[in-house]
């Protein structure tokens, strides 16, 4: 099976990329003027990226917590925001 196709192509058989990316687990880069621009893929793979995009945003939000210098009340907050 085609492992990268064209926009005008993969138009064309959009519900066959559909069932091979949700049935047959293929991945299928989709190129326009010869650049791949988008891919279809198992719904799998996306929740394994967002899983890791969780566990990154988790760990830059611990690491700047940890860099913090300390609180700043919420009524200062209020006041510098014009609240």
């Amino acid at each position: 099976m085609e492992k990268e196709m064209t926009t005008t192509r993969a138009r064309s058989n959009f519900a066959d990329l559909v069932n091979r990316a949700a049935y047959g687990k293929e991945r299928v880069l989709i190129n326009r003027r010869g650049k791949p621009v988008a891919a279809i893929v198992p719904l799998e793979d996306v929740e394994i990226l967002e899983r890791i995009e969780d566990e990154i945003d988790v760990k830059l939000a611990r690491k700047t917590l940890a860099e913090s210098e300390g609180t700043t009340p919420l009524e200062e907050v209020v006041k510098e925001l014009g609240l």
